[in-house]
């Protein structure tokens, strides 16, 4: 299809209070028809949710998982508006849900891309404006390409980008703003921890053949 215009895409947000990605992605699932846009937004129960976004979620759970083996551990806490919401069958699930998300996600670091801190985006930035395949390229188009690197980079270490495990069609942010639009609540993955087995311990390698032999000399 075409190009979509920012001013259908305005037109849908304002209809919908849906955020400006969720937007496009629904026009172009519907090729640009903006009431199927529209209904597609409110099967994902993405507009409703978008609307709650504002509101105070200080309630909720710290879910846990530890996968088979347990080698890796995973602590989240998400939030939400109610007492009430937070016990019930639906919203624990997400818990479940996003803590077995974050096990298998090991490269995941952030919540989301809002809180990844400026130091890693300008490392990141300076590791790829280094890369020898920029060496010969326009200035314009090399700031272009970093640019486009980094954003990838970035969502890669978000965990609301990442592609849920349950439904690669889903992104984490859609099945939670999903979940927000069943419930009627605003909820908010606000933290991790993931723990891996051994991580940062430093395991000193002996050669026992060689202290045997030193032993007999």
């Amino acid at each position: 299809m075409a190009e979509l215009s920012a001013k259908l895409v305005k037109e849908l947000r304002d209809q919908t209070g849906a955020g400006m990605m969720d937007c496009k992605k629904a026009l172009k699932e519907v090729d640009g028809d903006l009431q199927k846009a529209t209904e597609w937004l409110r099967q994902k129960g993405i507009s409703s949710a978008e609307k709650k976004v504002g509101r105070t979620a200080a309630e909720g759970s710290v879910g846990s998982y530890i996968h088979t083996g347990a080698r890796v551990g995973v602590l989240v806490e998400v939030n939400c508006e109610t007492d009430f919401v937070a016990r019930g069958e639906i919203f624990q699930e997400l818990v479940r849900n996003v803590a077995m998300q974050i096990a298998a996600c090991p490269n995941v670091e952030f919540v989301s891309t809002d809180n990844i801190p400026s130091e890693v985006a300008e490392r990141e930035s300076a590791i790829e404006a280094g890369r020898d395949d920029l060496g010969n390229k326009p200035e314009a188009m090399k700031a272009k390409i970093v640019e486009g690197r980094v954003a990838k980079r970035l969502k890669e270490l978000a965990l609301l980008e990442q592609p849920y495990i349950k439904d690669s069609s889903l992104t984490v942010s859609e099945l939670v703003k999903q979940v927000a639009g069943t419930l009627g609540e605003n909820i908010q993955v606000r933290r991790f921890t993931r723990y891996t087995l051994g991580e940062g311990i430093v395991v000193e390698k002996s050669d026992f053949a060689a202290e045997v032999a030193a032993m007999t000399v």
